[in-house]
């Protein structure tokens, strides 16, 4: 029998201990809940569903929606978290499926799960409504060199001032927030302005506006998923994602969708 003791490991070997026992638990977890599903006799397999904050805010429940009045009752979770969590709680078996961006630091790699292309996603500044830019048409980066800007994530904000040093101009990030939310409302109070993704339109609260840019800043759209026993509704529901996110501006914001004809192409996991 070996005996491990936790302490002596070092941190790169703890880390993987841990990877592991986290997947031996869900893995016996997500075999308890199908045996109980079985025996209460629950309609399918329940679907566990992963999204960065700005697709789970919209785009992923609109998508559910149109998944259960097309297909029937299907039990799901939804649980939101970052680009590399989300990968990491797919990896460990918490997840069937992830919507993640390849927003900076960008996605990781995994050979263990599958990933496709979805969509590009313009980003857009949100302003408050009293704005002076309120209601004008696409606007040039230099036009806000002025401005206090708000973030919620080194993502966006990395792509801001990428943006921006490409026009010779620097985003001065002054307001930091805690989520999504607390971004626009910072914006709604007229503390700042802030970039935000076109996915979030709709979800938007009525007292701001948004502006978009010339030669946005965009980001890529991924789903994740294992390889191995994916889950049968997974590709349902990234089939009416990719619907979603072709729609027009204002509706669920817009995506230059990869897939016209919803033909899915997997990469290369880098």
């Amino acid at each position: 029998m070996t005996v491990c003791r936790l302490g002596s490991l070092s941190a790169a070997a703890g880390e993987a201990f841990r990877l592991h026992a986290q997947t031996a638990v869900n893995a016996a977890d997500r075999a308890f809940r199908a045996a109980r599903d079985a025996r209460d006799g629950s309609p399918a397999r329940s679907l566990a569903v992963g999204a960065t904050p700005s697709l789970a805010a919209g785009v992923v429940p609109a998508a559910m929606r149109r998944l259960l009045d097309e297909d029937g009752p299907l039990p799901w979770q939804l649980v939101p978290g970052l680009t590399g969590e989300l990968y990491e709680r797919t990896v460990n078996g918490e997840l069937d499926l992830a919507l993640v961006t390849d927003a900076p630091p960008g996605l990781p790699g995994d050979s263990r799960l599958e990933r496709q292309f979805l969509g590009t996603d313009e980003m857009m500044v949100v302003l408050p409504a009293g704005h002076r830019l309120a209601g004008a048409g696409p606007a040039r980066i230099e036009e806000l060199a002025d401005e206090t800007w708000a973030e919620d994530n080194e993502g966006t904000a990395a792509l801001l001032r990428q943006h921006a040093a490409r026009a010779g101009v620097t985003a001065r990030i002054d307001l930091n927030a805690a989520d999504l939310p607390g971004k626009i409302a910072l914006v709604a109070t007229g503390h700042a302005i802030a970039l935000t993704p076109s996915v979030m339109v709709t979800t938007l609260r009525a007292d701001v506006t948004t502006l978009r840019l010339f030669d946005p800043p965009t980001r890529g759209i991924y789903s994740v998923r294992p390889r191995l026993d994916p889950h049968p509704s997974a590709e349902l529901l990234i089939r009416q994602i990719v619907a979603i996110i072709s729609l027009p501006i204002g509706r669920v914001g817009r995506l230059r969708s990869a897939h016209t004809d919803v033909t899915l192409r997997v990469l290369p996991d880098a």
